[in-house]
């Protein structure tokens, strides 16, 4: 409790000078944006349409809408508004809050606080690095085990150039898309350290060794782990990745459900081109003590691959050209399963 104290008092510190400064300063304000759009085949028939055919779609998979303000005494606050390519009840496309968080950086700190609902520490530093969000989410954040945002405190840090960060906080647990929950939180940090440097001096740049790990309790008490161990490269010519994720989950009515992840992935600008050539290899094992004789989906092993070519059409406009495919192992898998995991797609990222 004594540590937990330590922590709730800058942002409590936090919470404070935002409606105090809020009511002193003006802030600039400006607002950005990102849409994802796609095309889609499959590659396969999907049997439930009336008659069977291969997916044949344009849609949207996803919408940002970016307001960003800063205020005097190192006070800056973000709130963005996603539009979900998944489709509600009704249909339609959902409009739902993404990001409203307030953020302090004293002085001469390396350290900035934040309150609110923002980006929790591994999945977005891990989705600019891979840089091709607009083609899919990083693989804990796919399979479900995690989410880009959630409500809580956190204090992220730099130091030596960019060379050591960190990120660490207190959330909900439940993410932004589900409603509080319990008195029950999670506690996860990640810590990236810069191995050797490159030509690219982010804080993504060179050879660097990534930790994350969360620990926590879902709403009812069930326990919840997650850690990450990765290991990155990055110029302004190539991004190479090694991931190894584990998780572990379980509910008060059964015993514990450990799974695994292997991820490899890569990009490649070709020199004086706008054109880049994206990989990834994803691996994973939802139940590792488990060794299924028959298909079952849930507990089967799944390996996805992507390969694609993008070619950046202006400053702010970037299209990708892949094929995607994941398979099952343990069994053939059901006509819904390969009907939504084999297609080719033609993706498109427009900033603003």
């Amino acid at each position: 409790m004594r540590h937990l104290k330590h922590f709730l008092r800058p942002a409590a510190a936090l919470a404070g000078a935002c409606l105090v400064l809020a009511t002193e300063a003006q802030a600039q304000t400006t607002v950005d944006g990102v849409i994802f759009a796609s095309y889609r085949y499959g590659l396969t028939k999907d049997s439930s349409f009336a008659s069977p055919a291969a997916q044949n779609n344009f849609d949207i998979d996803r919408s940002y809408v970016n307001v960003r303000s800063k205020l005097d005494g190192g006070i800056t606050s973000r709130i963005t508004f996603d539009v979900d390519g998944r489709r509600a009840a009704s249909n339609q496309l959902s409009i739902r809050l993404k990001f409203a968080y307030a953020a302090w950086t004293p002085e001469g700190s390396a350290l900035t606080w934040k309150l609110g609902m923002q980006p929790t520490p591994v999945l977005p530093w891990q989705d600019d690095l891979w840089g091709y969000r607009f083609q899919g989410t990083s693989p804990l954040d796919r399979t479900g085990y995690m989410s880009t945002s959630d409500f809580g405190a956190a204090v992220e840090g730099s130091w030596k150039d960019e060379g050591v960060t960190m990120d660490v906080g207190i959330f909900n647990g439940e993410t932004y898309s589900r409603a509080p929950g319990d008195n029950h939180k999670d506690v996860a940090g990640r810590v990236s350290v810069r191995l050797m440097k490159s030509d690219d001096a982010s804080d993504k740049g060179g050879l660097r060794l990534t930790g994350f790990a969360l620990v926590g309790k879902a709403n009812g008490g069930a326990d919840r782990r997650r850690t990450m161990a990765l290991l990155s490269y990055q110029s302004k010519a190539t991004t190479l990745g090694v991931e190894l994720s584990a998780t572990q989950d379980s509910t008060l009515a059964s015993s514990e459900t450990k799974g695994r992840i292997v991820a490899l992935f890569g990009t490649y600008n070709l020199p004086d081109s706008p054109f880049s050539l994206v990989g990834r290899f994803e691996k994973w094992d939802p139940d590792t003590d488990r060794n299924p004789s028959a298909f079952a989906e849930i507990a089967s092993e799944q390996t996805r691959v992507l390969a694609g070519v993008a070619y950046r059409l202006a400053k702010n406009v970037r299209v990708l050209l892949d094929a995607d495919v994941t398979s099952v192992q343990n069994g053939p898998a059901p006509n819904a399963f390969e009907a939504a995991n084999r297609s080719l797609y033609l993706h498109a990222e427009i900033k603003y």
